[in-house]
This record gives C-alpha cells, structure tokens and sequence, in this order.
C-alpha cells in the first residue's frame, strides 16, 4: 500500500484507542464520532452561544458546514467576518491580534501520532499562534485517516498527500502554491481542558 493509499484510508479502532490514550495522557480532550452530521453537532454543543470564535481556513470544517454556521448564524461572535472587513494596510496589527488570540477557535490538523502528538503545517502561519498559544480554548475536528503511527509517517504524509491536494486548493483559491513552509507539533498541552480534539470515524479533509 502506497503513502497515498494508507493517508487516504481510515484508521482501525486499535490505532484510535491507542491515539486516544495518549492524547488524554498529554493533556488533550479527545472525543471520537462516527460521522461528519456528529462531529458538528458536537462541535455545536460544545462551542457557548455568543463566544468570540476564530474558525480556521480549514476543508474540514467546510465539509461539515461548521464554519458557515459558525461565520453567518449571527450566534456567534464571529471572528473571520470582521477580519474580512478590515483593512489590511492600516489595520495589520489589529488583524493579526484577532486572528491569534480569540477567545475559541475552531480548525484542524495534519496528522496526530498514536503517541498523542499533533502536527499542523501552514504556508503563512497565520493559524499557529492562536494553536500554540494564544486561543483560550481550541477545538479541532479531525478525520480518523490523519491518524498515523508516528512523526516520521506524520511528515511523510504531510509532504507526498496533503500538501499535494492543499496546492491545488490553493492554486484554486487564492493563485498561489502552497508550501510547508512552518511546523507546529504540540506534544501536550499545559492547561487541563483547553483544547479538545473531536476525530471522526469518516473521511474529512486531507
């Protein structure tokens, strides 16, 4: 079976309890689903009504309509619309504090090792900081096929499946190539709650 296969495939309920033991050792909430409709309806459960909410570029959460509900619900305070509205060349500093220190946010990943550490890659690392650090609560919605074994499988993942697809995603939306141009991998997290990792049983994103 090819990179391109096994990235491609869903993960066996051995590697999810594994990858769910470790998780919860390393200080992340993880909840398994089976089904995209669940993953939202979770993700709405758990997300308070009025909260300042950051929701991540992210073929996943478009995929199960999250970030549309989200952007447009009126629920919420919603993050994405006002940095939409603003002005890049006299409000730069303004955006770049909202985008990483909301108060949630709501986004993905690249691959979780059955050792309970999760890698995110980005072309600008806009979505980083808000991960890392400066999100008071995170969630992160994560199809089981991002499961991997560990860093070495995560990496090679990463740059022979995703950032294949990603470019041309990218190419699509913006003109622009992709690139793995800089790396988060959160090996735990020191504040018990603050981030909660919902994987679905179904194949979501890339």
């Amino acid at each position: 079976m090819d990179i391109n296969e096994r990235s491609a495939s869903l993960a066996e309920d051995d590697r999810i309890k594994k990858t769910i033991s470790s998780l919860e050792k390393n200080g992340i909430q993880p909840i398994v689903v089976d089904k995209a409709d669940d993953a939202k309806a979770k993700v709405l459960e758990i997300l308070p009504t009025g909260a300042e909410i950051m929701t991540m570029t992210s073929v996943t959460l478009d995929a199960i309509g999250i970030a549309e509900e989200i952007n447009e619900s009126g629920r919420y305070d919603a993050a994405k619309p006002k940095l939409f509205g603003m002005d890049r060349e006299t409000q730069a500093s303004e955006m770049r504090q909202l985008g990483a220190a909301p108060d949630w946010v709501v986004g993905s990943v690249h691959a979780v090792t059955e050792a309970g550490q999760v890698v995110i890659v980005s072309a600008t690392g806009s979505q980083l900081p808000a991960y890392a650090y400066g999100a008071g609560q995170v969630v992160w919605v994560v199809g089981s096929q991002k499961l991997v074994g560990d860093l070495d499988e995560a990496m090679k993942r990463i740059y022979e499946f995703t950032l294949p697809l990603e470019d041309e995603r990218a190419m699509e939306a913006y003109g622009m190539h992709s690139g793995v141009n800089k790396v988060l991998i959160v090996n735990s997290e020191a504040v018990p709650g603050r981030i909660t990792m919902i994987i679905v049983k179904d194949k979501l994103g890339f």
